[in-house]
């Protein structure tokens, strides 16, 4: 591996270079990447597409942060698939050798009111920028961090920085509330107005979200996650339904009105690879075995 790093250093393929890199939770990894076009332009909501090298497949991750006097953006990603796993195995001084955008449409940001920022396990990352603009913009601003476990809850420190209230919940309860997102913000909209929500994690968490907020006609907002390729709505395969339209979700999203959002249809589209994305992970797993157990013997 470091010998294939030199030389596409040596050939100037590689371009964004890993400056830090550190696990924030399990299996999810805090990048800083020197990438100072993106930085100057990336607003909340947009994304870029990774390529780790010639032969990797292409994936969209929300640009958490940047900084435009250092040059770099923040990505933080949780490694499931083959990919995002063998991304997570770089560090600092390694490079990456694609990574495209600013992508998508920025977060839609005004002066709502009182506005609940959503995060689901990862999907706290991908709320976290926009919670920012939100404050920014005079908001009171609330955030809901939801985890499995208090391992897997991240980013509340940061959250604590930008917003008025931050409330936690694990599955388990062993941190914050003991239950799931939607019950907190079902106490939150018991006790108050609430004038805004968005809300980013797993499919299913989006859709309860939504479920909660309808019938009080509270603005809901959900950012999507589907299968993606390209990031230029040429390919198609990012298409969802929503208020019974074809959208193209790298173009015309990623965030869209979680009220007319088709949540099920989006569900049966993403298992479709499902049983190839394991055997890849499989495969990959089993080609790591051999190569530690050659550096072993």
């Amino acid at each position: 591996m470091a010998y294939f790093m030199r030389y596409l250093i040596k050939k100037k393929l590689v371009m964004y270079k890993i400056l830090s890199a550190k696990f924030i939770a399990p299996d999810i990894k805090h990048f800083s990447i020197e990438a100072p076009k993106i930085a100057s332009k990336r607003k909340a909501g947009q994304f870029v597409i990774v390529r780790i090298n010639d032969f990797g497949e292409r994936i969209p991750l929300t640009i958490a942060d940047s900084n435009t006097e250092r040059g770099t953006i923040d990505l933080i990603v949780q490694g499931i698939g083959k990919t995002t796993k063998e991304l997570n195995t770089l560090g600092a001084e390694d490079y990456i050798l694609d990574v495209v955008g600013p992508l998508g449409k920025p977060s839609h940001i005004e002066n709502f009111g009182t506005a609940v920022s959503i995060g689901g396990g990862v999907g706290t990352a991908i709320a976290y920028p926009t919670a920012v603009a939100l404050k920014d913009a005079g908001n009171h601003t609330i955030s809901i961090i939801g985890g499995r476990t208090r391992e897997h809850v991240i980013l509340e420190d940061e959250m604590k920085i930008v917003c008025d209230e931050v409330y936690v919940t694990t599955d388990d309860g062993s941190y914050g509330m003991h239950g799931f997102v939607t019950d907190q913000l079902k106490e939150l909209i018991k006790e108050r107005k609430i004038d805004f929500v968005l809300a980013i994690g797993p499919i299913p968490m989006m859709k309860a979200v939504a479920d909660v907020t309808r019938d009080r006609e509270i603005q809901t907002v959900v950012s999507l996650n589907p299968i993606m390729v390209d990031g230029t709505g040429m390919c198609g395969g990012c298409r969802a339904t929503v208020d019974d339209k074809t959208v193209f979700v790298c173009v015309d999203g990623p965030e869209f009105d979680a009220h007319k959002v088709d949540f099920e249809t989006l569900m049966r589209r993403n298992r479709t690879y499902l049983d190839f994305e394991k055997r890849a992970l499989q495969e990959h797993e089993c080609k790591l075995e051999k190569q530690q157990l050659q550096n072993t013997g």
